[in-house]
C-alpha cells in the first residue's frame, strides 16, 4: 500500500496536468481516507499514475477526469480506482527473512504451548498484503511446520487495493520474483508455467492456496470486520507512510484483534511504534500481547 520514494515521469503537456486545486483535492481525500500523505513533490507521480485510468475511461485530459470526479458525481464509483492508481504495493517473498525464522523458531512454539486440544489451529493475518507474496511466504513456513506436527492454520491477507488483491488471488508471479524462496520450498509450493507464454512464471500450488483467503480492508476504518482471536498479525513497512497519530491508532486497532499471547510483526524501521504500546518485544520488530 505505501507510495514509492520517487520515480521518473514523462513530462506531460501543460493542458494535461493536474491543477493545483485538483491535486489538492485528491491529496486531501487520500490523506483523510487512506492515511497516506501526498506532498506536492508527488504531483508528477500522481499525474502519471492517473493518465492510464483517464485513457481507459475515454476522458480527454486529467482536467476532464477531475471534473468527472468532483463535479459530475463520479467519485462514488471511481474512488476505489483512484486509490489503486495512486498507491504502490511493494513487497517480496521472504522479505526481512529473520522474521520468518522468528515465526518458526519462537512464535509458533510459544503459541502452541498456549493452545490446548489434539489439533490446534492458528490464525495469521497479513494486514497490508499487497500482491500476496507475504501471505504465501507465511503459508509456506506454516505448511512446513504442519508437516512435522499436528497443526491446522489459515492465513488472511487484506489490502485497500482491489487490483493487488486480484493479483494475490491469482497467485501467479514472475520467476525472478520468487528467487528469494529457498529451493526446497520452490519445489514443493511452486508450479512452473508450461505454455510458451507462461515459461517465465510460476503459480502457488493449490494445496497452499486453499490455506489462504483475501479481502479488502482500509486500515483507516475505525473498526475492522476481522476475528478478535488472531494469533499473528504482520503489518510491515506500511506505517512509515502514516503520521504518528495514525500509526498508533492503526496498531492499537490491530492489537485489539490479537488473542492474549498473540504476536505482532512490524517492519524493522517501525519497531519504535510497537514499543509505545502495551506490548512486550520478543525479537527485533516482533511484539507479544500480554
Amino acid at each position: 500500500m505505501p507510495l514509492p520514494s520517487g520515480g521518473h515521469s514523462v513530462p506531460m503537456p501543460e493542458h494535461d496536468r493536474l491543477s493545483e486545486r485538483d491535486f489538492g483535492r485528491i491529496a486531501e481525500l487520500i490523506g483523510e481516507h487512506v492515511g497516506i500523505k501526498l506532498p506536492p513533490t508527488k504531483r508528477l507521480m500522481v499525474e502519471g499514475r492517473l493518465r492510464k485510468r483517464v485513457r481507459g475511461l475515454g476522458h480527454q485530459s486529467l482536467a476532464d477526469y477531475c471534473h468527472f470526479l468532483f463535479d459530475g458525481q463520479g467519485l462514488a464509483s471511481e474512488w476505489v480506482h483512484v486509490i489503486d492508481a495512486v498507491t504502490t504495493n511493494k513487497t517480496d517473498f521472504f522479505r526481512e527473512p529473520t522474521h520468518f525464522e522468528a515465526l518458526e523458531e519462537q512464535v509458533v512454539p510459544a503459541l502452541l504451548a498456549r493452545h490446548h486440544g489434539p489439533e490446534p489451529r492458528l490464525k495469521l493475518w497479513s494486514a497490508a498484503c499487497s500482491n500476496g507474496a507475504e501471505v504465501y511466504t507465511i503459508a509456506m513456513v506454516m505448511a512446513e511446520i504442519a508437516a512435522r506436527r499436528t497443526l491446522r492454520f489459515s492465513v488472511l491477507g487484506t489490502d485497500i487495493s482491489t487490483e493487488v488483491l486480484e493479483h494475490a488471488a491469482r497467485a501467479i508471479y514472475p520467476q525472478a520474483m520468487v528467487e528469494p524462496v529457498p529451493s526446497a520450498l520452490r519445489q514443493r509450493y511452486l508450479m512452473q508455467g508450461s505454455s510458451p507464454s507462461r515459461r517465465n512464471e510460476v503459480r502457488i500450488v493449490p494445496e497452499l492456496r486453499r490455506m489462504v483467503r483475501f479481502g479488502r480492508l482500509n486500515l483507516m476504518e475505525p473498526r475492522y470486520a476481522i476475528d478478535r482471536d488472531v494469533d499473528v498479525i504482520f503489518l510491515r513497512n506500511v506505517l512509515i507512510y502514516f503520521e504518528r497519530a495514525t500509526q498508533e491508532a492503526v496498531v492499537s486497532r490491530l492489537v485489539d484483534h490479537l488473542r492474549p499471547g498473540g504476536f505482532l510483526f512490524l517492519g524493522h524501521s517501525e519497531s519504535m511504534i510497537g514499543s509505545n504500546l502495551n506490548l512486550r518485544q520478543v525479537a527485533p520488530a516482533v511484539f507479544q500481547k500480554s
